[in-house]
Order: structure tokens, then sequence, then C-alpha cells
């Protein structure tokens, strides 16, 4: 019969085209001969040839071929014919084939193959049916064949090609597929599926993830107990090649329902391949931050489930606890990374189990200890909390008996969401009992509960009517209470004078009468600015050092806006006080960063017009007139009237509001408060080191002096504040606190806001130059998304000052 078929081949391949009647032999051949089951590698050749030459022909010409070519592509091995096929249509190496019957013709007959025969082609293939060559060409295929039909037909290709049709469509191919894989495995024959490994592969690192959305959730319900299916889908993703196998396990964690299902579809594939626990415990964990939480709960809950992968969990846990007490790690790391750490090391504590803790003790307490201090040193708020909350929940881990850490912050949604990762969620395949359910449990179990206690209710009955009793005999609900509705508080006068209120502040007892000057010192200052000038720098000097006696309520507040008033009425001695005192040694940095908050607050009211009274009007110098009759109090108002009637007009425009104008005070001190913070700052003291451990501190120096800046647009000094201001950035521009980093893109802001762009260009042409430079840098390099986000915005402002120069000069 073999014979019979490759004779009919051979006639069918002499001519250049073959007939009906060769094409009829064909396929009375194949019928006899059992099938294309049953051909050999030469009759499979030979009639591969055949295939494609009938593809080309239609594909070549306006009409479609005569003769039964379609049911030589049906009654052929799905392989070939999908080859042939593709061949035709796919990425041609001449001209693209010609529109017309022949073309459509060979779309309908891919799209019944695709959607008849896909599993067929699959199955084939796990069956190692067919060459080498040919399953590497198939693999291509069916990976590729949206794009290579769009390659080749420009979009004329059916809807069903789409990529978002096409590949649901090979997902229910590959379950098909797996189904005759485990029929074969129940009959005792020997199949693969590492064909259906390397599709899955190839399609998931090509970014076709959505392909596991049909996979994940079929393949969940079939391992759920059987455990054949549980070793085919074990098989499916070991089969998987290294290159390949971080893209599909990533699409099991994200679409796995829970961990249990992970498990369940995934198997000990972390301690089988190497490229997978290297995946799993070091990239997915340590080198990346953009999964979600769901995804780190599958990923530490799937190690937790098996005794052999829980030893990756504990040594997971130590590798992430070693990231997060590194020092480097929290300076340089961004936010959302440590974040994200933090939660990995808490979803990992809530599934060790109390013998493995006991075992890793010290070492939990080690990096408990050493990470805290490094977050508590760290200036951003949020590094700051994270440590708190993992340091409390290492402690409470730890220490389940004796006294825990406990920190004082803000309790919002994410600290909750923080905290609630270190109880274990509920496993998936254990149903939980609704709250009806449980409280009828309850309610059937009350009755038992009282019948057994009823005694014991009785009998306490008579001693509580006794204790009611004398306690009634006892009360005192039956006095009268006294009149109090008119009772005054009694208040402390506040002193009127500001020499009063230093005598008060420094050596009064009276704990009234000083509470009472505090409150009142503000507005006292303000009314008397000729006498606080006085004394202004002796004022700001007990204001500094000001401690609060009794519990007021705003007391910072309250000593704050005393030191704005007295450095607002009198700028030039008291900025001058200020500014030498916070270099100065002795002082706490509570203290420093007062008087950085107070120049900032000073500057900003200085530099704002002052209204007099409740609305600043502007009024032409007027004579007094004597009060006239009551006809003519409105005679202003009556001739406007009669003007306005008899005025014609052809547009109005908008009515405007008068702002409030006014000089601008900080213009003549701006220099005072500038330049006196840029001349120590490299010059360490015993007790104060900025460019050491007080880094925080310089990060709020280096934002007052941004602010300080932006506040002397249009001023006298605001060029050399500029250049000076420039050096000081060049000068700290690679600092590791990010704090400290943002502050300084904060000053090239605030210089190429607050500097006119003609001195910037004539002034400190190469200094911008560099800096473009080094904002490149920032933006392409620096871990903080802040950074990365202000310096694009200092490129922006460039660029928008190079244009706005361009179109001032004339060309």
């Amino acid at each position: 019969m073999a014979t019979a078929v490759e004779s009919a081949l051979r006639e069918a391949l002499a001519g250049p085209a073959p007939g009906a009647a060769a094409l009829g032999a064909v396929r009375d051949a194949l019928a006899a001969a059992g099938g294309a089951a049953a051909l050999g590698p030469r009759e499979r050749e030979r009639l591969g040839a055949l295939l494609r030459s009938l593809a080309a022909a239609a594909a070549a010409g306006p009409e479609e071929p005569a003769g039964p070519w379609r049911s030589c592509f049906g009654e052929a091995p799905p392989g070939l014919a999908l080859s042939a096929l593709l061949g035709a249509l796919g990425e041609p190496r001449g001209a693209a084939p010609r529109p017309g019957a022949g073309l459509r013709a060979l779309l309908e007959e891919l799209e019944r193959l695709v959607r008849g025969r896909l599993p067929a082609v699959l199955c084939e293939l796990c069956q190692q049916r067919g060459a080498a060559e040919l399953r590497t060409d198939l693999l291509g295929a069916v990976v590729a064949l949206p794009e290579r039909l769009s390659n080749g037909l420009q979009g004329r290709h059916p809807a069903i090609f789409f990529p978002q049709n096409y590949f649901p469509l090979l997902a229910a191919a590959i379950v098909e597929a797996l189904h005759e894989v485990a029929a074969s495995l129940r009959g005792g024959s020997d199949c693969s599926v590492s064909f259906l490994s390397h599709v899955l592969g190839k399609v998931c690192v090509r970014g076709r993830q959505k392909i596991l959305s049909v996979l994940v959730p079929r393949l969940a319900d079939l391992t759920k107990s059987d455990c054949i299916w549980q070793r085919i889908c074990w098989r499916l993703v070991e089969c998987v090649p290294d290159r390949c196998m971080e893209a599909v396990v990533l699409g099991f964690v994200q679409r796995a329902p829970g961990a249990d299902v992970l498990s369940r579809l995934l198997g000990n594939l972390v301690v089988k391949n190497k490229h997978a626990q290297f995946v799993v415990t070091q990239k997915f964990l340590l080198l990346q931050y953009g999964y979600t939480t769901a995804v780190l709960q599958n990923l530490l809950g799937y190690l937790s489930l098996d005794s052999l992968r829980r030893a990756l969990l504990i040594k997971v846990l130590q590798e992430l606890l070693e990231m997060w007490s590194s020092s480097s790690a929290v300076k340089h790391s961004p936010p959302e990374q440590q974040e994200y750490i933090s939660k990995a090391i808490l979803i990992c504590l809530s599934h060790l189990k109390d013998s493995e803790i006991e075992s890793c003790r010290q070492e939990l307490l080690t990096s408990m200890m050493e990470g805290v201090k490094y977050h508590l040193d760290s200036s951003l708020p949020q590094i700051r909390r994270l440590g708190m909350i993992v340091a409390e929940s290492i402690s409470s881990k730890i220490n389940t008996d004796g006294p825990v850490l406990k920190f004082q912050y803000e309790e919002d949604d994410e600290a909750r969401e923080l905290k609630s990762l270190l109880v274990q969620a509920p496993s998936f395949c254990v149903p939980s009992v609704p709250d009806d359910s449980r409280k009828e449990k309850a309610d059937a179990a009350l009755p038992s509960a009282s019948e057994s206690n009823g005694k014991s209710h009785t009998a306490a009955a008579h001693v509580v009517s006794d204790e009611e009793s004398d306690t009634e005999l006892d009360s005192d609900d039956d006095l009268t209470p006294y009149d109090m509705s008119e009772d005054k508080e009694l208040k402390t006068k506040a002193p009127v004078y500001i020499r009063d209120c230093i005598e008060v502040l420094t050596g009064s007892e009276d704990v009234d009468k000083w509470e009472a000057t505090v409150k009142a010192l503000e507005s006292l200052v303000r009314k008397n600015p000729a006498a606080t000038r006085e004394v202004s720098v002796e004022l700001a000097k007990i204001l500094l050092h000001l401690e609060e006696k009794t519990c007021i309520e705003g007391f910072a507040e309250l000593r704050q806006r005393a030191q704005v008033a007295v450095l607002t009425v009198d700028p030039i001695p008291v900025a001058q006080y200020l500014t030498s005192q916070f270099y100065s040694l002795n002082y706490s940095l509570r203290q420093r960063m007062d008087i950085l908050d107070v120049l900032v607050l000073a500057a900003r009211e200085l530099s704002c017009p002052k209204v007099h009274g409740k609305t600043k009007h502007v009024e032409k110098p007027c004579v007094q007139l004597l009060p006239a009759s009551d006809s003519s109090k409105d005679w202003r108002r009556i001739v406007d009237e009669r003007i306005k009637s008899k005025t014609r007009r052809f547009a109005k425009g908008p009515s405007q509001v008068q702002v409030a104008s006014g000089p601008n005070e900080f213009s003549s001190v701006a220099g005072h408060f500038f330049f006196p913070l840029l001349q120590n700052f490299d010059r360490p003291l015993s007790t104060f080191d900025l460019l050491g451990e007080d880094h925080f501190v310089l990060g709020r120096l280096v934002h007052t002096l941004a602010v300080l800046m932006y506040l002397a647009v249009n001023t006298m000094a605001v060029t050399a504040m500029g250049k000076a201001l420039m050096e000081f950035v060049w000068a700290l521009r690679f600092h590791t606190d990010s704090y400290v980093r943002q502050g300084l893109l904060s000053c090239i802001s605030s210089m190429l806001l607050s500097v006119p762009a003609e001195h910037l260009l004539t002034n400190m042409t190469e200094e911008l130059l560099e800096t473009q430079s080094w904002l490149g840098d920032v933006v392409e390099k620096d871990p903080d998304g802040d950074c990365r986000r202000l310096a694009l915005q200092n490129l922006l402002l460039m660029e928008n000052l190079k244009k706005k120069l361009n179109k001032t000069v004339p060309s």
C-alpha cells in the first residue's frame, strides 16, 4: 500500500500543477493505506511537497484551483497542512499573495484548521511524530502565527488571527492536548509534554502571558483531586526552557487564586530546577519590587506549604533581613523597594513555626536591632515608619512572653495593611464558615452551657441582690448639687509691655502668668514694633531657648509664631543672631531645625505685601468735608449713574479685582537670611556634623535655601545668591541621602525660576551646561523616583528658558 501512495504522489508532483484526477488518486491511495497516520517518512515528505505546491498555486493565482485540493488539506496530517498553509501565507520571500478567490480559500482553510485541528497538531507533536526540522518550524508557526500573518497580509486576515482571539484558542488547544496525554498515560502509553512546554514558554516570553488567564483556571480545576493531572502539570512547567522560565512562573504566580493552588500547579519546581529557584527566591524578591501584595503572598505561601521548600523560606527570610538591615540598602534603595521588602519579611514571619523562630531567634534579634537603627536614622518619614512596623513585628514574634518594642506613629490604612500581613491568610482550599452559621452554632451551644451553669447563676443571684441593697444605702445621689452656673474662671492678666514679658519668661515662678505671656507675646510684638526693636535679639534668644513649663495646647506653634513676629519686626539683627546660632555649639537638632523654620516663615511673610487693617484700599489724597444734608450724601453715586446712562459702550472688559500690592521688604534683607547659612556647612563640630550623621538637618537646610532662593525673586541680590547656591549644590550633588538630593534639585528649580534668564547665561553659562549633564544622569540613574521627577522638571525649565531667550533675541 505504501508503494501505491508513493506512486500516486509521484504522479501528482510530475506535472506543473496537479489536476483533479491526480488529486483523486492520491486521496484513494491514502484511504486504502489506512489514512495519514500510516504514512512513512518518505511518503510524509512527498505529501508535504504536494501540499506546499497546492498552497503556492492558490496564493499566486486570482482564482481558486480546480479539483478537490481542500480535501487533501483536510485529510493530510494536521502538522503538514499547517506548515504548507503558513508557508504560502506568512512572510513570503517573494511578492505578497495576490488578493482574490485563491487567497480567500487559503485563509478559510487555515481558519478551519485552527478552529478544529489545532489540538491535533499539538497531539501529533507530543507523540514525537514528524521530523525534528518540521517540529521546529511548527513551534515557531504556532507561537507567532498572528504576527506572521499580519506581516505577510498587511492586516487583510480574519479576526480570529488577532492576538486577543488566537491565544485563548491556543490555550484551549493545549488543554485538549493535555487531555490526550492523560488518556495515553492511563492507557499505558508513553507521551511527552515537552513540545507543549516549549509552546507555553515561547508564548509567555513574547509577552502573551494572557494565555495563562485561560490555562491556569482550567489546570487548577483538573488538578484538584487527580494525581495524574498534577504530575502532568508539574512536568509541563519543568520542561519549560530556562530562558522562558521567569515569564512562565510569574504568570502562574500572578494568576493562581492562592498559595495552595500554586503548590498544586508547580509542585517542587524550585527544588528541582535551579533557574526556577533563582527566579523565585532571588529575582522576584530581592531584585524586583513591582509586584502586588497578592503575588508576594502566593509566592511565599507556596514556599511554606511543603517540607522540602520550607528550607528555602527560611533562607529567603535571612536574605531579606540582611538587605533590610543594610545601611547601604536603606540609603540607596527607593522607598517602594523597601516597602516591598518589608511586606515580604512580614509575610515570611507569618508562615514561620515556633520551632523555626526559636532556631533563628538570635539572628532575628541582631537583624532587627541593626535594621531599625538605620531606618530610624533615615530622613524620609515613610522609611522610618517601615522600620518601626517591621521591628515591632519581629519583636512580637521572638518575644511572645516578655516585653516587645512599641513605637509611636500614625495608624493609617497603610500601617494597618502592613500589620495585617503578620497574620497568615486562611488557605483557599479550606472553606471558611459563614458568619450566620457561626452564630447558629454559638446559639446552639448556649443552652447546654446555660444548663450546666444554672445552679451557679441562681446561687450568685442572692449575693448580687445583697450587694445592690448595700450600695443603695451608701449612695449619695440624694444630695443636692451646688449651683455653679454663674461661676466664672479667673483669668490671669497678660503683661502689657515687652520688657515685662521678658521678665516673666526668664524669672517668674507664676505658671498662670507665664502661660498668659506665651499666648499674648505675638500680638504684643506686632503692636509695639519700636519697643520690640530695642530688645529684639534678647527676646529672640529667650524664645530660642524657651522650654514648656506647663502643658499648653499648641506651645510649639505659639513659640514659633512669636519668633517669626520678632524676626519680621527687626529682620537684620535677629536674622544675624539666628544664622550665627545655627552653626554654634550646644544646640539640639530640634533647635537648629526651629531656626530654619522661623527663617522660612519670616521670609515668606516679609516677601508678601503688607495689609493694614481688614482690607487695603488705595485712595487718592482728598480734603475732608463737613457732613452735608441727606440729599447730598450720595451725590457721587447719582453722577456716576447719569454718566453711565448717557454713555454708549460697544464692549465691556472683564472687571478686575485690585490686588494688594506693596514693597517687598524681603528684598533688602535677603542676603542676611541666605548667605550665613552657606558658610560653615562643611565644618563639623563636636556635636553637629552636617556631612556626617546629621544628614537629616542637612536636608532641611537645603530645602530652606531653596525656599529662600525662590522668595528672593526680583531682588538685587538674587544673581549673587543663585551663583552661591549653584556652588553649594555642586559640592553636594552626589550625596547618598535621597532627601538631601531632593532638596538640591529643588534649589536648582528655585534658581532657574528666580534668577533672570539673561543673568543666568552671562554669569553661569558653564555651570548651567554641567548642571544639565548632571540632571540627565539623575533622570536615568537615580534610584529615587522623586529625584528623577524633579530632575526632569529642571530639564524642562532649562528648555523653556532657552526657547524664551530665542524668541526675545532678534534674528
